[in-house]
């Protein structure tokens, strides 16, 4: 039985015991939609009439209000819409409040699944209200000063670097060009210098916001000990993942990076093998490079690149398994707080070939990869 209440709770269920409340928040540039959620011990449903704040401090000291007439514990749920969430988010997080931050592609196929026609704000809130009183969420994970601001300058010098490609490939082609003004020319060489200038600034500002921190910094070291991989690469897979916080095993950093695998395969048909793509592209980009430099420089990428290629000649499938992997040693590295170790691979087979007929356990791997 589900009930969709407007107002006040009915007489016979205001004395069933409430036992999870959840707020959802429609979130837009300049307002919060809200709208509370209740499910009692017999799994009955009931909804308020959305509330509608502004999105400013005022709207938010407003709205808690509202909340905290009810007199139950809430959980509020919103859904990570551009920046307009954070200012609510990191209110609600320095306030003491339940708060879980959704992605927007969960929000929508859980829509879906609701087979709903109708999408206004209010009916949105709603929706996120009713996914948090139906799932299990996890709470979100605020991330430090420092990471924010590490966060904010990874993204700057990511965006630079494309904006430097794109100036030099213009005047790569104003030089091959008929007839092309010399000032033209000029204003586009003053760019180049000023982009050039800015990404030595950021990279710089970078490393002394990492070595204001001697504990990251080291592990920062210990991870660049992996060839191919550059401190520039390490500081945008740290921002991306909060330092990996938002991770709690390899496999859900993977997918959080959209690099695992699809399947499409039903009955007699064998569809195409890909990559999701469904995850933080920034972590996919910063690591095309390092990968590719991984597969000539690093022996056993590159001997597990050239396997790979051997059975599927695509160089693009084996470049982005590549990625996966440093991606994965990576993490691993970070959480055994252990550096690289290129002979790990044949200390590892050779502790199999010595007669024994199990692998080894995760201690005796341990030992190897410290050495």
């Amino acid at each position: 039985m589900r009930v969709k209440i407007v107002g006040s709770l009915p007489l016979n269920l205001s004395k069933m015991k409430i036992v999870k409340q959840c707020i959802g928040i429609d979130i837009s540039k300049d307002a919060l939609d809200c709208c509370i959620g209740s499910i009692d011990s017999n799994q009955n449903q009931s909804f308020s009439k959305s509330k509608k704040f502004t999105n400013c401090e005022d709207g938010f000291k407003e709205m808690l209000k509202w909340v905290k007439a009810e007199k139950e514990e809430v959980v509020f749920i919103m859904e990570a819409t551009g920046v307009y969430y954070e200012n609510l988010a990191y209110w609600l997080n320095h306030h003491d409040q339940k708060l879980c931050v959704l992605l927007p592609n969960k929000v929508k196929y859980f829509a879906k699944s609701l087979n709903l026609k109708t999408k206004t704000d209010s009916q949105d809130a709603r929706l996120l209200s009713q996914l948090g009183l139906e799932r299990k969420l996890s709470y979100w994970n605020m991330p430090s000063k420092m990471m924010r601001e590490i966060k904010f300058l990874s993204r700057e010098y990511r965006e630079t670097k494309a904006k430097l490609v794109q100036i030099k490939n213009q005047l790569h082609a104003r030089n091959h060009s008929y007839g092309c003004p010399k000032s033209t020319e000029k204003r586009l060489k003053k760019q180049i210098s000023l982009l050039e200038t800015q990404l030595l600034e950021v990279e710089a500002e970078l490393r002394l916001q990492a070595m204001a921190d001697s504990k990251l910094y080291d592990k920062i070291v210990s991870l660049s000990t992996i060839p191919g991989v550059s401190f520039m690469t390490i500081i945008c897979i740290l921002a991306e993942t909060n330092a990996f916080a938002l991770v709690d095993n390899a496999k859900q950093l993977v997918s959080y990076a959209g690099l695992d695998i699809q399947h499409n395969q039903s009955g007699m048909k064998e569809g195409k093998t890909r990559i999701s793509k469904k995850g933080n592209s920034f972590i996919r980009n910063a690591l095309y490079m390092p990968a590719l430099c991984a597969s000539k420089h690093n022996p056993a990428m590159k001997e597990f690149y050239n396997q790979l290629i051997e059975r599927k000649p695509a160089k693009k499938i084996g470049v982005t398994a590549v990625a996966r992997k440093l991606l994965i040693l990576m993490y691993v590295l970070w959480k055994n707080d252990t550096e690289f170790n290129p002979l790990f691979e044949q200390q590892k087979s050779s502790l199999i070939e010595v007669g024994r007929s199990s692998l080894p356990t995760q201690d005796e791997l341990r030992k190897v990869l410290l050495i």
